[in-house]
């Protein structure tokens, strides 16, 4: 007999016209072209031109003239190899030349999907019973490129969901490098993305054990002008877009947080930023932050990357190296374990594997957890966020995928304190996608990247068919007690 789960009567849509003003770059000749057009107008018709278009967009986007000016600021390579003084040109000109430069992309008009619930930071001002939750979405849109979006939400005692309108306005985070590279990480990380191993090692024996940003760049840039090879200039550029894999991402404290979007920023994550699994991590001196895995794609590999924010107004990001961090499905445990973190995976595409590592970054030396059982999983078991801790042991929720490529939830119990021991794991799917459930962006998918529990129920968000988000819950003491009964597959 299947567990007694209560699908909520809530859905969350996406917004096809949430729009955010990206850069719009298409090569330098290109874009000399446009430049020196823009240039060869007087400036009583760039006036003309721009002060119609800020009136219209500025009613689409907070502060429409930051964003065109800095897309200008952009173009300053450029303006010096046309002999420009960017200094001297008018506010008008800046804007109008930053404008031919911008595009509008709309983040949630292909797909809203995985969603991963965490508490929110702020708990203030509650009434009893009353938890503020943060969901983030994979938001795919024009090109299939994925986004992470995100919703805030109200659950009451009574485990009724509220789920707060989004915001009018859309805002891109400032990016500040500053990282402080570790070469011996660095280019092992490198060699895996398969750039070509002379540059490596031509790079590498010029760098010092740790090395900046702007000093990787400056040694790029005077062996590139050595290289007469186009096909090697790109092997340089790509140790850069490696570099820029690293980077903090800061929001405007005026921001709701259904404002802030993170978009595709490195090469390496171009086309996309996929599968984002929050988590509240506890530290050993009890204090608390917030992480997050999520896998970079840029059209052809993968990436995993952590995320890492105290506030979800400044965001860390860097690679995963190791091993284990070789594919897609990471979840980090919400605490260390026997002195250790503790990482769930799925390195070879079907099985759950798990790890532990001295350090968040490094993943070696993984373990296999769990490989398909019931008929239901035959094709791939994964997880759907990170591992929930209860009196009896570690919940896991898992995604299995069987025949016509179905996707369906199951459940899993790991031993508290030596989680590479599974204790149970449901024989029955514990939700599959319903008549209303099945059609979508991808048909017939359950997807979940993360779950809560509150007042005694474990309450699961879970995308439908990559076009939406629901909400299922369960009773937890009847998950463990069926956990336990079923027991090992």
């Amino acid at each position: 007999m299947r567990l007694s789960v209560e699908r909520k009567p809530i859905r969350v849509n996406p917004d096809p016209k949430r729009v955010i003003a990206r850069f719009f770059f298409n090569g330098n000749s290109r874009a000399k072209e446009v430049i020196e057009r823009v240039m060869s107008i007087s400036e009583d018709t760039a006036f003309g031109i721009i002060s119609p278009l800020l009136q219209e967009y500025s009613k689409r986007h907070r502060n429409i003239t930051r964003v065109l000016n800095r897309h200008c600021s952009k173009l300053k390579p450029l303006f010096i190899e046309l002999g420009i003084d960017f200094d001297t040109l008018s506010v008008y000109r800046k804007l109008l030349l930053g404008s031919y430069f911008t595009h509008e992309y709309s983040i949630e008009s292909a797909a809203f999907f995985n969603p991963s619930v965490i508490e929110d930071p702020d708990q203030t001002e509650l009434e009893d019973g009353q938890k503020r939750l943060i969901i983030s979405f994979r938001a795919v849109g024009e090109g299939h490129i994925s986004s992470i979006t995100f919703r805030r939400a109200l659950v009451d005692k009574e485990n009724r969901i509220t789920v707060l309108p989004a915001g009018d306005y859309i805002d891109e985070a400032e990016i500040v490098r500053n990282a402080v590279y570790n070469k011996k990480l660095f280019f092992e990380k490198a060699a895996i993305t398969q750039i070509n191993i002379n540059v490596l090692n031509e790079l590498e024996s010029k760098l010092d054990h740790h090395f900046e940003y702007a000093n990787l760049r400056r040694i790029i840039m005077d062996s590139q002008k050595l290289q007469e090879d186009d096909i090697m200039r790109l092997e340089y550029d790509k140790v850069l877009w490696l570099a820029d894999s690293y980077y903090e991402i800061v929001f405007s404290m005026d921001t709701d947080i259904s404002d802030r979007v993170i978009f595709p920023i490195s090469e390496y994550e171009r086309k996309g930023i996929e599968d984002a699994r929050f988590v509240k991590f506890f530290n050993e001196d009890g204090t608390s932050l917030y992480y997050a895995t999520y896998t970079a794609y840029d059209g052809s590999l993968i990436m995993p990357k952590l995320l890492q924010t105290n506030d979800f107004y400044n965001f860390k990001i860097m690679p995963l190296y190791g091993a284990g961090a070789q594919n897609k499905n990471l979840a980090l445990f919400p605490r260390k374990i026997n002195g250790r973190y503790a990482m769930i995976s799925r390195i070879d595409g079907c099985n759950n594997y798990i790890m532990y590592s001295d350090k968040i970054n490094i993943w070696e030396k993984p373990d296999l957890l769990q490989k398909p059982a019931f008929t239901w999983e035959f094709v791939q078991i994964g997880n759907c966020g990170s591992p929930i801790e209860t009196k009896d042991g570690w919940i896991v929720i898992t995604h299995g995928v069987g025949p016509m490529r179905r996707y369906v939830l199951g459940a899993s119990l790991l031993k508290l304190d030596d989680p590479a021991v599974e204790i149970g794991r449901l024989k029955e799917p514990l939700l599959v996608p319903n008549s209303d459930e099945r059609e979508g962006y991808v048909p017939n998918v359950l997807y979940s990247c993360g779950s809560i529990i509150h007042n005694n129920k474990l309450i699961i968000p879970y995308g439908i068919s990559d076009s939406s988000t629901s909400f299922a819950e369960v009773d937890l003491d009847e998950l463990l007690t069926r956990l336990k009964e079923d027991g090992v597959a």
